[in-house]
């Protein structure tokens, strides 16, 4: 086979039995970040430029091979999806080291190419990680987390109930393949609607519920967090607060919990968040409910925060950190919920994802919100068809 190479990288045709084309992006051991072509039709005779001539034996007369190549680490993470948030995930992933393998799939060719290319170029400050890019999903095999950013993008006007046919079907199609190479992994579900999806994602694998987590309202704590702190003037990390149920319109922040240094807001103000709350706390809740579209209104998107929150669950999940987070997960059972569906509660999450749902006191109101908050989900829910 003829090889030409051009800017640490090469180009490879031959004959496929394969009916698709698709490429793939891999660190090799001489730290060449290399993308494969296959093309079904015909094999490619491509002459090397005068200006990239080496002696064949370069690799042979400079390495000498002592051992075989380590096989895929234990901190394989697999993101579905090369959109906004996908990359998002991916370099909140790379950046801050929480896993030295990712693997990229996307069904377009030439973004992965160019985010390969990307990343090629970055991997130098990177502490050269294992990047890899297809549009197979057998790339993703022994992955230890597995990342679903893959649907439709929400657009103005929309919520995120009203994605749920065309991301059920995207879910639909996607998980079985994922689950088959890698049956031990720990899915991560990011798509919108995420409760919903979680849900289906769950359905469709066959995997148990414990190991299929919805990022949820891991995102929305955040931001709830960072109002708080915002407007009484100190750090986001020395306010406690969660928020559960629907990552949605219908999500409940709990108020009775909100706490800095140990002090309760509502041993202050005992109507604080509610209607009667007169300075207003109940509006930043609302705030919060809509921060993901005021973000997308003013810059088309939104993913920077998106990617690290999922980060930030992946970092658990392979660190095994016990971590407790508000994220997606079965709710049946818990505070009388009868539904057979996903909601936000805080959970313990390590290596084999939601490891213990903590047992809430809240107030009989927050529990009003949270079950209307189950109804709005299993109301959409009911009409999708698995089958």
């Amino acid at each position: 086979m003829r090889q030409k190479f051009t800017h640490l990288a090469y180009l490879t045709s031959r004959l496929s039995k394969q009916s698709q084309y698709y490429g793939t992006l891999t660190n090799k051991a001489n730290k060449f970040l290399c993308y494969n072509y296959q093309n079904v039709e015909h094999t490619k005779k491509i002459e090397r430029p005068a200006s990239f001539e080496s002696p064949a034996c370069l690799r042979e007369e400079l390495l000498c091979k002592v051992a075989d190549p380590a096989r895929n680490g234990i901190d394989k993470v697999t993101i579905v999806g090369a959109g906004m948030v996908g990359v998002a995930c991916a370099n909140a992933i790379l950046f801050q080291r929480i896993s030295s393998h990712v693997a990229i799939v996307d069904p377009f060719p030439k973004k992965l190419e160019g985010e390969g290319m990307d990343y090629c170029h970055s991997s130098v400050f990177l502490d050269d990680p294992r990047i890899e890019f297809d549009t197979n999903f057998c790339i993703s095999k022994d992955s230890k987390v597995v990342v679903i950013t893959a649907g439709a993008r929400q657009k103005e006007g929309e919520n995120r109930l009203d994605l749920v046919k065309k991301n059920t079907n995207i879910m639909r199609n996607i998980i079985p393949p994922l689950v088959e190479y890698s049956p031990d992994a720990v899915f991560l579900i990011v798509s919108n609607p995420v409760d919903v999806l979680s849900w289906v994602a769950w359905k469709v694998s066959g995997l148990p519920v414990t190991r299929i987590i919805g990022a949820g309202c891991h995102l929305d704590t955040a931001r709830f967090r960072c109002m708080i702190a915002k407007r009484l003037g100190i750090s986001a990390k020395s306010v406690h607060g969660l928020v559960i149920g629907e990552h949605g319109d219908s999500q409940v922040p709990l108020w009775s919990g909100v706490n800095v240094a140990g002090v309760l807001f509502r041993d202050i103000i005992p109507h604080v968040g509610l209607e009667l709350d007169e300075e207003g706390w109940n509006d930043l809740a609302k705030s919060v409910a809509k921060a993901g579209s005021t973000v997308r209104c003013l810059k088309g998107y939104s993913n920077t925060a998106v990617g690290l929150s999922a980060a930030d669950i992946t970092r658990d999940i392979i660190r095994n950190t016990l971590s407790v987070k508000s994220v997606s997960t079965s709710v049946q059972g818990h505070h009388n919920i009868c539904q057979d569906l996903f909601l936000s509660l805080p959970c313990t999450i390590g290596a084999s994802g939601v490891g213990q749902v903590i047992r809430m006191r809240i107030t009989e109101y927050e529990k009003k919100l949270l079950h209307n908050s189950a109804d709005v989900i299993h109301n959409v829910q009911k009409n999708i068809e698995l089958s």
